[in-house]
This record gives C-alpha cells, structure tokens and sequence, in this order.
C-alpha cells in the first residue's frame, strides 16, 4: 500500500517505451526499451513500478542478427502462456529490424525459461509489435519500414496462426500523411495498441518523430463486428488524441500502453514523454494517468499532468 493517498509523475525515469500488463495475480508487470537486454518488473501497485521485484529475463547473443537495439518490448498472456514481443536488430540501419518473440510456459513470467520462438516473418522490416485478439481470432500489429520512401513508417496489421506466426497478407491501417503526423524530420505512424471498449476497437498509434516535441498519440475507431483486416473498417481521428502541453511543461507524449486501478473501476494511460522541448531522448520518462470517455463511447485521454501536479493514486492502491 502507498503511503499517501497521492503521486507525482513521473512514475519511473529513464524508462521510454513503457508497456504495462495487469495480470490475474493482481501484479503489475512493467517492461521498457533498455537496449541490450531485456528487463521484467513486477510490482503491486501501478505507482510503485520503479521499486518493484527486476529481473532481466533475456540477454542476447553477442554479435547476432538479433543482437542490437532491442526496443519496445511488451509482455502478453495468450493461450496460457506468456510471451514477449521486441524489437532487435544486427547493429546496422532499419532494413534489418524485425519484431521478435520468446515464450515462457511457467505461471510465473519471473520463473521458468524463456525460448526463443524467432522473428516474425513479415512482408517489411519493422518494429513495435503488438497483438490483438478478436473472436478468438489472434493478429498481429506492427510499424512497418519500406513500402513509402517518403514516410518512416506506417501501421500494418495481420493475420496470426499462433503467437509467434504471422500468415497471409498485410493490410495498411495508417500511413502519416497528416501534419501532425510528420514532426521533427520524418513522417512516422507507429507503436500501435489495441484498447477495446464500448463494442469498438481503438488503435492508438504514435505520430511524428519520438525526438520531437510534438510526438503525439493518433486514434483509429472500428466497430468491434468488422474486419480489422479491412482497412475501410477503420475511422481515422484527423487530430492527434494526445499531445504535448505547454502549460504543464510535458513534451513527446507518446508509445503508451493502458491498464486499470487495482479495484479494476478506473482507466489508466501509461506513456513516456519529456521535459523539455528537444530534450535528450534518454531523458524520456514513464508517466501514468487516469483518463475518461466521452459521450459518445471513445477514450478521452485529456492533457498530460504537470509534474508538479499531486496525482490521486489508483483506486484500490
């Protein structure tokens, strides 16, 4: 239990990328881009990530094809089993990228071994992996390098056979053909995330560079009946759903991830973001806050909060 009844952010420093899953065991586990390795942190409470139980749970390779840069790592429960998505690459440029899996059979993702399980096989280099299930029905999500010389990247999405295998075609969700979308040098749509509520499917992106500023968070709508494999099936927001402010000195708010309060009634965001405008990107820190919905059933993710701001915990902490 938290002593007081209220936080500041950030909740963990030096800590980008952030994914958090809640799982049944009422724990927290917390995962953000380190680089070289890969690090687990268990925590009882959602403001406690940063003195939760670490454990570093895999350590590359020297030298290998998947050796270098090991970015936006995310864990997941799926059929059982655990598994985490990353991306890596050989130390060269991003043609090399790819989105790798390792899968863990024990209760415990802090027991057991973790086995490589391969790169997924998809169409372009990419990054950011992530996974949706739908009617059962598992897919795949990725940021995706090389069909557009002139963007970044843009957001694909696929059919899965199993966790760790990607079938069939890929179809594109969003390219960054917006403004907003093409910040600090390069137009870039990635770090996809799946939040499903209200009989609909949001696909949060993140837009523009995550050096910049005005690296934001971009909403795709669907009704949850649809095919995602259609892009048609997708409204895209014309205006970032997430984004810096000025006021509250909070910069490149994006590549978030969603969790609930411990009590399960309340809504939380998690996200990195700087403190500056053209801060270091090592500087990028993790900070949570609680959000909302709108009359009309989408998420209402408000401003980032100053980090000056006393925050009430999580309900339940």
């Amino acid at each position: 239990m938290t002593e007081s009844k209220t936080f500041h952010n950030p909740v963990v420093e030096k800590a980008a990328d952030p994914w958090v899953l809640k799982h049944t065991d009422g724990c927290y586990y917390f995962m953000s881009t380190k680089g070289n390795c890969l690090e687990l942190t268990r925590s009882e409470t959602l403001t406690g990530l940063a003195s939760g139980h670490k454990k570093t749970i895999w350590s590359p390779q020297p030298g290998g094809r998947y050796s270098y840069n090991l970015w936006a790592p995310e864990i997941h429960r799926l059929d059982n089993n655990w598994y985490i998505y990353y991306t890596a690459n050989d130390g060269g440029g991003d043609e090399s990228r790819r989105i790798c899996v390792l899968e863990n059979i024990a209760a415990d993702p802090l027991e057991g071994e973790w086995s490589w399980k391969g790169a997924l096989q998809t169409p372009v280099p990419g990054l950011d992996g992530t996974v949706m299930t739908l009617r059962n029905q598992l897919y795949f999500l990725y940021a995706g390098y090389g069909h557009f010389p002139e963007y970044g990247s843009a957001v694909y999405i696929m059919r899965m056979d199993n966790p760790w295998t990607v079938t069939g075609e890929q179809q594109l969700l969003t390219a960054p053909t917006l403004k907003w979308e093409q910040q600090g040098g390069m137009a870039i749509n990635e770090g996809p995330v799946i939040l499903q509520r209200n009989g609909r499917v949001f696909l949060i992106y993140s837009a523009s560079t995550t050096w910049s500023e005005d690296y934001s968070l971009g909403m795709l709508t669907m009704n949850e009946a649809d095919d995602p494999l259609e892009p048609q099936s997708w409204e895209k927001s014309m205006m970032p759903v997430f984004c810096k402010s000025v006021e509250n000195g909070i910069y490149a708010t994006g590549h978030n991830s969603f969790t609930r309060s411990p009590d399960d009634l309340e809504d939380w965001i998690v996200y990195h973001a700087l403190p500056a405008p053209g801060a270091d990107a090592s500087l990028r820190a993790t900070r949570i806050q609680k959000f909302g919905w709108h009359p009309d059933g989408t998420p209402d993710f408000g401003i980032p909060l100053s980090d000056s701001q006393a925050i009430d915990v999580p309900a339940g902490e």
